[in-house]
């Protein structure tokens, strides 16, 4: 779903004149990745679940992106991860080797992370799926939302985009093996550097960018913080061979979608400088599987984010930097 029409779903869940518990410190009230519930003063447990069809072929491969993009929730809230219910439908007929190495690739996963697997549900369903509901820990006085930006922050993001694109054009039987094999070692990677990254700089703000792309997602924020953001198109990491695929065409069903809902939701505080390339601007609204954190920092603390993942053998790059006024300014 887009985020207007999610938003409208789940407007019957929000609370009507019973005020939530003071504990629920991060639920319905505003979007964000995850809800959070403080069960002591220095405590507070996050909870999320993620599941979908499968991304490639190979069936560990999807349980293990699966599995790293649940896990992201708890990373763009600034928590760990503790355990995970592993959450699937699988056809009768499926194999149950295949369906035990879907299985395999989220434990493994999960392990990476310091969590395990502590049980789970699965139905028969036509088109198969898989994903967790994790939960996770983080300290009431450090959790990262998406409400969180503040004018003059500098902007970073932890992944390249275009997974969307490339596993699209897979699908479609266009995408080389290598440029495949980015994608995927880019799905893979655990924004558990990103997160910790963020939290020991001080980011305030953050989220994961996901199935509405870097424009849905930066919105939301934008939305939350009543603060706009400047991105620098020429600055932003992009996956090898996405740019031909994209320029082929290869876009996935939710670009479109995405993008209706930013332009929507912004009308013209929806600034894209004509000099942005076509492939690039759509880029921006494409739907990303398991991406890379989005957040901001103060600008003396920006260094620092740089040089942090530098040491821990991870790229991260500063693409622009948060206004006063709610507009997203996206330059050549």
């Amino acid at each position: 779903m887009a985020p207007g029409d999610l938003q409208e779903v789940l407007a019957v869940l929000k609370p009507g004149g019973t005020p939530p518990p003071t504990d629920l410190l991060v639920g319905l009230g505003a979007a964000d990745d995850a809800a959070v519930y403080r069960l002591a003063p220095d405590l507070a447990i996050v909870e999320t679940v993620d599941f979908f069809p499968p991304v490639v072929d190979d069936p560990w491969t999807w349980g293990a992106v699966a599995a790293v993009n649940a896990m992201s929730d708890v990373y763009a809230m600034g928590g760990e991860v503790l355990f995970a219910l592993a959450v699937a439908g699988f056809p009768r007929e499926m194999s149950k080797t295949i369906v035990s190495d879907v299985f395999r690739g989220g434990r493994d996963k999960v392990a990476e992370a310091g969590g395990v697997i502590a049980g789970g549900h699965t139905v028969v369903d036509a088109e198969p799926k898989y994903g967790l509901c994790v939960t996770g820990r983080v300290h009431p006085d450090r959790i990262l939302v998406k409400g969180g930006l503040r004018p003059g922050d500098r902007v970073f993001l932890s992944k390249p985009l275009g997974t969307g694109v490339i596993t699209t054009a897979a699908k479609n039987s266009v995408a080389s093996p290598d440029v495949l094999a980015g994608a995927v070692t880019s799905m893979l990677r655990l924004n558990r550097v990103a997160a910790e990254v963020a939290c020991e700089a001080g980011a305030r703000g953050a989220t994961d960018v996901t199935g509405f792309g870097l424009l849905g997602h930066a919105g939301e924020m934008v939305k939350a913080s009543r603060a706009g953001l400047a991105i620098a198109a020429s600055r932003l990491p992009l996956l090898p061979g996405v740019r031909a695929l994209a320029e082929a065409g290869q876009w996935s069903g939710g670009m479109k979608r995405n993008r209706r809902w930013v332009e929507s939701a912004f009308g013209a505080d929806l600034q894209i400088d004509p000099a942005v390339p076509g492939y690039l601007a759509s880029l921006l609204t494409e739907s990303e599987t398991s991406g890379g954190l989005l957040f901001s920092v103060t600008p003396e603390r920006g260094e620092r984010v740089i040089d942090a993942f530098r040491r821990r053998g991870e790229e991260c790059w500063e693409i622009g930097s948060v206004l006063t006024e709610p507009v997203i300014r996206v330059k050549a």
